[in-house]
């Protein structure tokens, strides 16, 4: 058999081949669709559209502000405890197919949950203000 379709060799170089093939199609594709938007949309050049912000109040001074990391620091233990509760949903499905030894491993990952969460909360990284 020859390839995709008969098309491409078969073999070691033939699935280089192939993908190559399939990448310059790829990039074919992106260079096509972003030239045809440059080609077709409408390029009404005016003074407004050069500032920084096109609405909303006018900008004024330097666009670097002071944020403080507790906010980084609430959203990154978000994210950590969301995608650990994520693992939650699947384990109560099949939780009675599992048996003791799931039960009890799943126990252990909450504990350590739980031990990260009373540290971030001794360390007062859930105080907001």
């Amino acid at each position: 058999m020859k390839g995709i379709l008969g098309l491409m060799p078969d073999g070691y170089f033939g699935s280089y081949l192939t993908l190559a093939v399939y990448a310059l199609a790829m990039i074919g594709l992106v260079a096509g669709t972003l030239g045809l938007n440059r080609l077709v949309s409408p390029k009404v050049p005016k003074r407004e559209k050069l500032t920084t912000y096109e609405c909303g109040v006018e900008p004024v001074g330097t666009g670097q502000s002071q944020t403080t990391i507790r906010y980084y620091m609430f959203a990154l233990l978000f994210v950590i405890f969301d995608v650990e509760a994520v693992f939650l949903f699947p384990w109560a499905v099949v939780f009675e197919e599992i048996g003791m030894f799931a039960f009890i491993e799943m126990m252990i990952f909450i504990a350590i949950l739980a031990l990260g969460l009373l540290y971030a909360w001794r360390k007062k990284v859930l105080d907001w203000l």
